[in-house]
């Protein structure tokens, strides 16, 4: 009779090990990948921040509400909202714009302000010149002046995967949702608008792997 012949435990324990540290490796990567966003989100929002900072020590003014920026830039600007310098964003932030940015929608031309100064990049005219940019985690970052409890001008960031809002917040406020100068709404869908309403106890952080929220930070 033919003798079988099989692994031995030493293999199969050889085998196990490897699989061990490839899976391992994966959790290592994967968990590198999400503190990268941690802290890609939060250069973004103090990114924003200074941008916004920059052009009003340059022009005293805020971007978007700013009353001389057709005078300054002339024909570039193809809108002058009706109330500007008043201090307020007017629109959401979660307004996208395929062309140039309308008369009503402050908060899109925060961002053509923002590209013509050259304080961020984009188009500064025509098709996309107001649209929001797109944040670390794939979202959209925006302005508006008002929401999530707040009555001041305020800036938001959608899509956050849980685990990245839960150590946003951490890092740069409270850590909770519904309190301080950062929180957050649960998402139903992508971009959500945020009402002028404070957050809900239902939108208290809940790390399930599949919750996304939208956070907004008073400015």
């Amino acid at each position: 009779m033919k003798k079988q012949s099989g692994f031995t435990l030493v293999e199969i324990a050889i085998v196990l090990v490897i699989i061990g540290l490839l899976l391992g490796g994966v959790l290592k990567g994967q968990e590198i990948i999400t503190q990268a966003k941690i802290k890609n989100v939060i250069n973004d929002i103090n990114g924003i921040t200074a941008a916004i900072q920059a052009y009003q020590d340059r022009y005293k003014a805020l971007p978007g509400d700013d009353p001389n920026a057709a005078t300054r830039w002339g024909a570039t600007v193809t809108v002058v909202a009706t109330n500007s310098g008043n201090g307020t964003l007017d629109g959401n932030y979660n307004v996208a714009v395929a062309g140039a940015p309308t008369a009503a929608q402050e908060s899109n031309l925060f961002w053509q302000h923002l590209r013509l100064a050259n304080f961020v990049a984009g188009p500064s005219t025509g098709a996309g010149s107001g649209s929001p940019a797109t944040n670390a985690a794939g979202g959209i970052i925006g302005v508006q002046t008002g929401g999530m409890g707040f009555t001041s001008n305020i800036v938001c960031i959608s899509n956050l995967p849980d685990k990245i809002a839960i150590a946003v917040d951490s890092a740069i406020d409270d850590g909770n949702a519904l309190t301080g100068q950062v929180r957050a709404k649960l998402q139903t869908a992508p971009n959500p608008d945020v009402a002028a309403a404070a957050p809900v106890e239902a939108d208290a952080y809940a790390e399930t792997g599949n919750n996304q929220y939208v956070l907004c930070k008073n400015l």
